[in-house]
């Protein structure tokens, strides 16, 4: 009998293999650590494929943006502490351009910021800016009401906005006040 792998995994392998870069810079976002990233897009990557045949075909995105979405949280749950992100450095230095330490020190601003955020002002940032989902969306996979997904994204826009890190314009050096009043 010859051996169907290719139709055993009704596709499976396709959909993972296509989708690998894209959940791992999700996952990335998510976790500030690249190597996390790997660890939590793998882990949810097999726990789809143990329910694979039961996913909807037209659910398959949903279902796995909730499946990364809840690993992480449970990452979270589990460790219980601080993690301390440590800026990965660009895969190769010869793409080094004008500007490119400039995005270099961008990229780690944001995702220290994003680090101080809770896990699900966080979730509900990456999955509205980064994957550009609706609210409605991002409602389905995080599981809660639109309402619970505007203010995590309200306060979460609030929180990074007022961000040591992610201040781009410095405020203009003023000459110290002359005069009786301070």
């Amino acid at each position: 009998m010859p051996h169907e792998s290719a139709t055993e995994d009704d596709g499976f392998t396709e959909f993972a293999v296509a989708a690998w870069p894209r959940l791992v810079r999700t996952a990335q976002l998510l976790t500030g650590d690249f190597h996390e990233a790997e660890d939590l897009v793998q882990t949810t990557l097999a726990k789809v494929y143990a329910r694979w045949r039961r996913v909807p075909r037209g659910e398959i995105d949903l279902y796995v943006r909730r499946a990364l979405i809840n690993n992480n949280l449970s990452r979270i749950r589990r460790k219980r502490v601080v993690h301390l992100l440590t800026p990965v450095l660009p895969e190769s230095l010869r793409h080094t351009s004008a500007g490119h330490a400039e995005a270099v020190e961008q990229r780690t601003a944001l995702l220290a910021a994003l680090a101080d955020l809770t896990a699900r002002q966080r979730a509900v940032m990456v999955l509205r800016y980064w994957e550009d989902l609706t609210e409605l969306e991002i409602a389905s996979v995080l599981n809660c009401s639109i309402g619970t997904v505007k203010t995590h994204a309200r306060r979460g826009m609030t929180a990074l906005r007022a961000h040591p890190g992610l201040v781009t314009v410095p405020a203009p050096s003023l000459p110290a006040p002359t005069g009786a009043r301070r």
